[in-house]
């Protein structure tokens, strides 16, 4: 079985050099300056993106976003990362360890 790219062990980080974002009427568009790329995220996504610099810890994300909606953990788990995987492919976030090492 294929090891999972993300996971709630890591850190997640916004580069605010490169990635710009905009709320618009609770959906957020995010654009990476170096390769153009527009991502648009819906309302859950966009408390995602809001969660990220605030806690970094992909599990403080995670159990942040538990008190808020009304869902399964196992369905958040797996929404948070799928949606974290998407934007780390993007160029949008950088992931690494707890201890500093980044994730390739």
């Amino acid at each position: 079985m294929p090891e999972k790219r993300v996971s709630l062990d890591q850190i997640a980080t916004i580069d605010d050099d490169n990635v710009v974002s905009r709320d618009l009427e609770g959906e957020a568009v995010i654009l990476n300056l170096k390769s153009g790329t527009y991502f648009g995220l819906n309302e859950v996504g966009t408390r995602i993106w809001a969660l990220i610099p605030e806690h970094r810890s992909l599990r403080k994300v995670f159990e942040a976003l538990k008190k808020e909606y009304e869902v399964s953990p196992e369905a958040l788990e797996n929404d948070l990362l799928e949606l974290v995987d998407q934007l780390q492919a993007k160029g949008l976030v950088s992931l690494a360890q707890p201890d500093g090492r980044n994730k390739a």
